[in-house]
């Protein structure tokens, strides 16, 4: 099929992208990389009658340090994140993700900004951006706001962007030495993680001084494993310690039943998946 008849406009500016949103109000819709949003259109489950596109913005673009934290802009593709040698110094976690995240064709083209503000619970990067307590900078009518990930995501495929503003960057504080490992499951390649788990961890002295855990498709948002991370935090970095925590992973979580996997499989998998993630990143932080 091809898309229903539509206007279109590609603004310069996040102030006329903004302007445009509210002349359209909501027969508009935001084009960012557009690998969720056309084949959406596509199959005529959307039919906005305008589509304003970001892709020329050329401010929403690129990857900056600015003190504790590393800014990526929200049109950043995720081919330019993957290889940029500031995240993989301060957020390794998100490195290795996008190295898995779909195939290079989908990572040239989508964008760090417009995965996640499409929410998808199965997506590669909510895991990660919780676990490394990244926050979302948005735009609107009125200015600027910040929203820290544990806010951002809000039910299916809901964030707390709100329809007349527009998500400009992602800051993820600096864990600059900390071990990384993204562990994630698919019958096949290139598909949505059955259940994915990312996991980062700083050691000191053979202990576990901090951790964050972020888990996917294990609920109708990106979730944090914070039971796991209670148990682990100043306890000896050892497999044992981890098997025993990694038993919580599924705490607090209400994972889909499908043709993949049903909820109790999911439940068990992802403590198999968790003690593997979190001794992976111990492995990278020299335990």
């Amino acid at each position: 099929m091809i898309p229903a008849q539509f206007d279109y406009v590609a603004p310069t500016t996040v102030e006329e992208a903004l302007a445009a949103l509210r002349q359209y109000g909501d027969d508009a819709k935001l084009l960012a990389g557009g690998q969720s949003l056309l084949p959406v259109l596509r199959m005529r489950l959307n039919a906005p009658e305008w589509i304003i596109d970001l892709g020329r913005i050329d401010s929403l673009r690129g990857v900056r340090e600015d003190g504790d934290a590393i800014v990526i802009g929200a049109m950043t593709p995720h081919s330019v994140v993957g290889s940029d040698p500031l995240v993989a110094q301060h957020a390794a976690l998100v490195t290795k993700a996008v190295a898995e995240l779909a195939d290079a064709q989908i990572r040239h083209r989508g964008t760090f900004g417009g995965a996640l503000a499409h929410a998808d619970p199965a997506g590669d990067l909510g895991g990660p951006v919780r676990a490394l307590d990244a926050e979302f900078v948005i735009a609107g009518a009125n200015g600027t706001r910040t929203v820290s990930a544990d806010d951002f995501f809000v039910d299916l495929f809901e964030t707390a962007i709100s329809e007349d503003e527009i998500l400009t960057e992602v800051r993820i504080p600096k864990h600059t030495g900390w071990g990384a490992h993204h562990e994630k499951m698919v019958r096949v390649a290139h598909q949505w993680p059955i259940c994915a788990v990312a996991a980062t961890a700083r050691v000191e002295g053979g202990t576990i001084a901090d951790i964050g855990i972020g888990l996917a498709n294990m609920g109708n948002t990106p979730l944090r494993a914070g039971g796991v991370e209670e148990a682990l935090r100043g306890q000896p970095a050892t497999e044992d310690s981890v098997r025993a925590a990694c038993a919580r992973a599924a705490e607090g979580t209400s994972p889909p039943s499908d043709l993949n996997g049903s909820a109790d499989y999911r439940n068990h998998v992802v403590q198999v998946m968790c003690r593997r993630a979190v001794m992976g990143a111990l492995e990278g932080a020299g335990a």
